[in-house]
């Protein structure tokens, strides 16, 4: 006899994202343990890391009413990754961004701003993909990433993250709050945030090292 493990289409998308959510949580205990031991390069973990941070955002806010709380489905799945939780929920950021940030601490320059700025990013990255486009949405997540930005003494006031933010929020200024971004729009806010996200990491002290 075949046994289901779901009644219909909605039930069997649930539990594959439930397996995407245990497959990222489990991929980041082990890339954060393969960091710690150094068995891999700062960038690469970086890299890697950032990958499977925003994955984990977008999948979280999908599941955000079947799974409000990660360290729940953790326990209930026995997956004991304190690591990748801390990582993905507490932190939001890779640790060498962490550490940068630490690096360079200041009033101004602080790890928390910078930790700040990097979710703002992602927040406002991800909700594009989730296809948040009205103006409502968007102007006040774009809204916090500009004041974020302002906060970093280290980045200068042409920093393109700045201006383009900038742009985009007087633009949204003159658009009714119902409205929605078009296609084109939202697929270019998209590339100037990626493209900014891109600038501000390169722009963080020792962002080399």
């Amino acid at each position: 006899m075949e046994v289901k493990l779901w009644n219909d289409k909605r039930e069997r998308e649930m539990y594959e994202n439930f397996a995407e959510l245990y497959a990222i949580i489990k991929a980041t205990e082990k890339l954060e343990k393969a960091y710690i031991r150094d068995l891999i390069s700062p960038s690469e973990y970086e890299t890697e890391c950032q990958k499977l941070i925003v994955h984990f955002k977008t999948l979280s806010a999908t599941l955000r009413d079947m799974v409000p709380n990660i360290e729940r489905f953790a326990e209930t799945y026995k997956m004991d990754c304190s690591a990748a939780v801390y990582r993905l929920v507490t932190s939001g950021v890779p640790a060498t961004v962490e550490h940068r940030a630490a690096a360079s601490a200041s009033t101004s320059s602080s790890a928390s701003v910078v930790a700040e700025c990097v979710q703002n990013f992602i927040t406002s990255m991800d909700s594009l993909k989730l296809n948040m486009v009205a103006v409502d949405q968007v102007y006040p997540l774009l809204s916090d990433l500009s004041a974020s930005l302002n906060k970093l003494s280290i980045l200068p006031p042409d920093f393109e993250g700045k201006i383009k933010m900038k742009e985009w929020l007087l633009r949204l200024s003159k658009m009714g709050a119902s409205d929605e971004l078009t296609e084109q729009q939202a697929r270019q806010l998209h590339f100037d945030l990626e493209s900014s996200y891109n600038s501000f990491m390169a722009a963080l002290p020792n962002a080399g090292n």
